[in-house]
């Protein structure tokens, strides 16, 4: 795939609606950040806000200078925004954390909570550090969570029950491999690449975590402001094909000098 200047994957990123006039609508945005300063850790994907983000304007102006949502606290429904130069500005940052990998050789973890959109770009990413000499963990056997079990595909953790894989913001499926790895004497990953409570119970637990979060999951981009989250990247996770990725993903890999 040619790999895209930064002018048209902003562009490509537009038109297929990863940023841009996105499909959240503004209700379900505003609701998400209520429930997080009222304290649904539902919404705290895994990590401690205690009382810090009890204010729900507070979240609100996060999301707008992270994620580039309306900044306008009257405007209450209808259409709200990520900002695409911001997207590619956090690719950046976690290109620049992925070259890191690469150089240290790093024992490097994948997972996803949402594996019907986003588990192909973990798994190339992967894949390209594979190639570097990275230490892609191989998450232990049996794992159980949430009346499912934590399985493994191309590299990437996902959450599996009843014989499909699931869409979840649990942060359960992470501590089970983190814990799973400990019992077994294996060392934590230095890196985690992820999304919601997978990136960020990964975080919470001390592990350099960076990750994908939607304009109605404020939890990392919270993160992200304390320092806690290395790298959140606002975008849609769900667009209607996954392919609409692979460039994004391709401009990752670039920016990180793992192609080629």
């Amino acid at each position: 795939m040619p790999i895209l200047s930064r002018d048209a994957l902003v562009e490509h990123l537009l038109r297929s609606r990863i940023a841009g006039d996105v499909a959240t609508p503004r209700e379900n945005n505003l609701d998400h950040y209520r429930k997080l300063a009222n304290g649904d850790r539902h919404y705290w994907l895994g990590l401690e806000l205690g009382d810090r983000w009890a204010d729900e304007q507070d979240v609100l102006a996060v999301m707008a200078e992270r994620c580039g949502v309306v900044d306008d606290p009257a405007h209450r429904a209808g259409q709200d925004t990520i900002d695409p130069e911001l997207t590619v500005d956090a690719l950046d940052r976690m290109a620049a954390r992925l070259k890191e990998a690469a150089a240290g050789r790093q024992r490097v973890l994948f997972a996803t909570g949402h594996p019907g959109a986003l588990i192909d770009a973990h798994g190339r990413v992967a894949a390209a550090l594979r190639a570097q000499g990275c230490d892609i963990v191989r998450i232990p056997g049996g794992l159980t969570a949430d009346e499912g079990y934590v399985v493994q595909f191309a590299d990437v953790a996902v959450f599996e029950r009843g014989a499909s894989l699931w869409h979840t913001h649990s942060p359960e499926p992470m501590n089970a491999i983190l814990d799973g790895l400990a019992l077994l004497g294996e060392a934590a990953p230095d890196l985690v690449v992820a999304d919601h409570g997978w990136a960020g119970r990964a975080a919470q637990r001390g592990i350099d975590s960076v990750g994908y979060a939607d304009c109605n999951d404020p939890a990392l981009f919270c993160a992200e402001a304390e320092g806690t989250m290395k790298v959140t990247v606002p975008l849609d996770d769900h667009v209607v094909d996954p392919r609409f990725y692979e460039p994004m993903t391709a401009y990752l890999l670039n920016a990180a000098g793992l192609l080629g």
